[in-house]
């Protein structure tokens, strides 16, 4: 018989085991899969970022640092600084996001972040007279300010490459250009009230990508990982922070935290071990990548209950508090599939390509809602469209609460537009009944009435709900217009221009593909 501490000793003995084994595996079998896996990357995806792609990026960040520079000082004099002040105050971009972290791709979002002085403020000054600075400079297209977004942040194109720019400011007079962000004393006496709380997520975009490639024991391997997973989540649809997904940092974490795992593991057995761990994760129990600081504690009753992912970086907070039961309810499906098709791999019966082949949202369900956004003039429309996509989550929220969490609303991660009709902007989401509640086959939904287990729920008052708020807090920059419409149609009833080429497909006989 067995005693306490010898169950304890075979179990520390099997573990070991298994990690020699995945060890072993990793040094071997995983060679050639890592090599055929960056292969694909490069043929298939075309994920890596060209030379002239990236010097054009480089002269983009140098303009805006030029730009800022320019703005500060201006800012500085119109408020009565003397001339010493004027001529030594600073301000500085550093790079965010996917660029920063090494894993940017071609024609992806340009992500800054830009740290300015305590007297450049960010709704009056950044928001106010940078707007402005933006707005008569003929490089700059598609202007966006959200202002009123979770981080505040200036959408536009510079020279054709699309830029997301957050700000911040310091308390200091001038900001020195090798600033170190990494410095727990620039902000842990503020009061974290909401414009300090909005400059910590902003300045923490930058932060928390430094601290994730502290912690991950192989950069390069973390780096080629977490290439396949971004290509995959944008493959099969679940990659968008605004629409209730995750996004590039969500996505960063996870990955991080397999390679803590998996300290000495190949790329390919990286992903694989992603879909294995994931595929059984238990949301919504966290993934941390190190213990959170004591005095983030207080913090922590903001988590959502979904699918916490928490920073690693003073103060900790849950980076995918966008994240409804509708979306993590299609991750997890995507997890599974993912993890399925790496076991067959590993088999030997199937190759990479399966597992990114792209998900066919417009045959996965039998209803749909299609949400028509309009406006008067291109500006208008920029504006007006940026507006609802920041709330379209409320939409799925409100109809997951309106029917007892039955009723599951899966948004498709990016607009359309209709070459037919200017000043059209659309975006789609798919209805289903959850998993496991009822036969989803052949079930019909009403705009009014939708009944699930025998209960009717009136989801017009839901959208019209939605089209009130998201007009109410709009109104003092609704222009005439700029009108939303949602209607219910069905899978036969899809578009045309959704499709490529305007072509609708044959109905894949697997509704989740």
């Amino acid at each position: 018989m067995l005693t306490r501490k010898s169950k304890s000793k075979s179990k520390l003995n099997k573990r070991a085991s298994r990690t020699r084994q995945w060890e072993s595996v990793s040094t071997v079998g995983h060679v050639s899969s890592t090599r055929k896996l960056e292969k694909l990357m490069e043929e298939v995806a075309g994920f890596y970022e060209s030379g002239e792609e990236a010097v054009r990026r480089e002269e983009v960040v140098g303009r805006l640092n030029q730009l800022v520079k320019t703005w500060v000082k201006k800012v500085t004099e119109e408020k009565g600084y003397n001339a010493e002040m004027v001529e030594q105050v600073n301000a500085v971009i550093f790079t965010i996001g996917s660029c920063r972290l090494g894993v940017n791709d071609p024609g992806s979002d340009l992500d800054l972040l830009c740290v300015g002085p305590t007297h450049v403020t960010r709704y009056e000054d950044f928001f106010g007279e940078f707007h402005t600075m933006l707005a008569e400079l003929p490089e700059v297209q598609e202007l966006n300010p959200v202002p009123m977004a979770r981080v505040p942040v200036m959408r536009f194109k510079f020279n054709g490459v699309p830029i997301d720019l957050l700000y911040a400011n310091l308390e200091l007079t001038t900001i020195p250009e090798d600033l170190d962000l990494s410095v727990p004393s620039l902000f842990q006496t503020w009061d974290l009230d909401e414009e300090n709380e909005e400059n910590l997520r902003s300045l923490n975009s930058c932060r928390v990508t430094d601290k994730i490639l502290h912690m991950v024991p192989n950069i390069q391997n973390f780096r080629t990982a977490l290439r396949c997973i971004r290509y995959w989540a944008k493959q099969r649809g679940v990659y968008s922070n605004v629409l209730g997904f995750l996004g590039g940092i969500n996505w960063a974490i996870l990955v991080a935290r397999i390679c803590q795992f998996n300290p000495n593991a190949l790329p390919s057995w990286l992903v694989s071990r992603f879909f294995e761990v994931y595929s059984q994760w238990q949301w919504p129990k966290p993934v941390m990548l190190c213990p959170t600081d004591e005095s983030s504690l207080e913090l922590l009753s903001y988590w959502r209950d979904v699918m916490p992912i928490i920073t690693p970086v003073y103060p900790c907070t849950n980076s995918s508090y966008n994240v409804s039961w509708s979306t993590l309810c299609r991750m997890q499906e995507e997890f599974q599939r993912g993890n399925q098709i790496c076991e067959a791999m590993e088999r030997y019966k199937t190759g990479w390509s399966p597992l990114f082949k792209p998900f066919l949202f417009f045959e996965a369900y039998e209803n749909y809602l299609q949400i028509d956004i309009t406006a008067r003039n291109d500006d208008d429309l920029i504006k007006w469209k940026g507006w609802i996509e920041s709330r379209l989550r409320l939409l799925i929220l409100n109809i997951e609460r309106d029917s007892e969490d039955i009723l599951q609303c899966v948004p498709h991660p990016r607009n359309f537009t209709d070459k037919s009709k200017r000043l059209h902007s659309y975006y789609f989401m798919g209805l289903r009944r959850k998993l496991g509640v009822c036969a989803w086959k052949g079930e019909q939904f009403d705009i009014r009435y939708t009944f699930i287990k025998k209960k009717k729920f009136d989801i017009r008052y839901t959208i019209e709900e939605f089209k009130n708020r998201v007009g109410m807090y709009y109104t003092s920059r609704k222009q005439p217009g700029m009108e939303i419409n949602v209607y219910r149609i069905e899978v036969n009833n899809i578009p045309l221009f959704v499709f490529p080429n305007g072509v609708r497909p044959k109905r894949s006989k697997n509704l989740m593909n």
